[in-house]
């Protein structure tokens, strides 16, 4: 078994981590913030716990919480084999953390950059490990995803990419090989759907519960697109379609207003309880029928 840093307590961060422990693996989390790692801990126990009564296998709650230690501090690092980083889509927050965590880690450590959107070259370039870093885009919810992106950089060696392919493999993934470009190729089309569905809502074409109907009945897509956007993080999405923006100088990635609002406004989706729907402790999403100005009425649920 690897013993495996995880760097960012969030939805992904989280979800990595409860993914691995569930495989055998030792985990050392990490994150600023004390109460985003208490939430990650308490999450992860209620997902193993509920695993068997949504038709997944029987999980030890215990058992995978026990293979996880915690802290605030990156030296909790030290001595992981693969370290894997899931923190909020921003340039100037991941320089800043590479460059503090890149000392910090052993020298033949693998870097993982679980990102949804940079280069993994551009990542790299801020360690002095480059043939040793690596791109995963991990899909959400985590443990439950059987396949991930799998993203060289320019510099990435064989011996560290099938390093991570052989951990991914114990993990339950797939891994789909892509070559390194900003979005990949699945945040390339799907943040763009994303952000046209936001559009359609901003100029009052369709209410979203419209826009994913579509996606789920002429399409036959399990979720439409802006319940995604929720599932993922309105958050997540927006700054993605930045980076995109930022990346290829293209019009068509111009972020959506109304992502901007919404994000600003903390309706960020499942992770705050309301996005482009209302969650109810139960998670029952109900639409909302956002509009530009962040208002609408609640209608009956359209959730599956």
């Amino acid at each position: 078994m690897t013993h495996v840093g995880v760097v960012g307590a969030g939805v992904m961060g989280a979800g990595v981590a409860q993914n691995l422990a569930q495989c055998g693996h030792t985990v050392a989390l990490v994150d600023r913030d004390p109460d985003a790692i208490k939430q990650a801990l308490s999450g992860i126990e209620t997902q193993c716990r509920m695993s068997r009564l949504l038709g997944g296998p029987e999980i030890d709650a215990e058992a995978v919480i026990g293979r996880i230690s915690t802290d605030t501090d990156l030296l909790l690092l030290a001595e992981a084999e693969v370290v894997i980083e899931n923190i909020t889509e921003n340039w100037e927050l991941k320089r800043a953390l590479y460059r503090e965590m890149d000392p910090v880690v052993r020298p033949d450590a693998v870097f993982v950059a679980n990102t949804s959107a940079i280069p993994i070259t551009r990542l790299a370039s801020l360690t002095k490990r480059p043939r040793q870093f690596v791109g995963v885009h991990f899909m959400n919810p985590v443990p439950m995803k059987p396949a991930v992106e799998l993203i060289p950089g320019h510099h990435t060696s064989q011996a560290a990419l099938e390093r991570v392919r052989d951990l991914l493999s114990s993990m339950g993934k797939k891994a789909i090989d892509v070559n390194d470009a900003c979005g990949f190729v699945s945040n390339r089309v799907l943040m763009l759907t994303v952000n046209e569905a936001a559009y359609l809502v901003h100029e009052n074409v369709a209410t979203a519960e419209t826009v994913d109907e579509v996606f789920r009945s002429c399409f036959g897509h399990p979720m439409g697109p802006l319940e995604t956007a929720d599932l993922i993080g309105v958050d997540t999405i927006l700054y993605s379609v930045e980076v995109l923006y930022e990346h290829y100088a293209d019009s068509k990635y111009r972020p959506c207003p109304l992502l901007k609002h919404m994000t600003d406004a903390g309706l960020h989706g499942r992770k705050t309880g309301e996005g482009f729907y209302s969650y109810g402790p139960s998670a029952t999403a109900t639409a909302t029928g956002r509009s530009a100005a962040g208002g609408g009425t609640d209608r009956s649920p359209s959730h599956d």
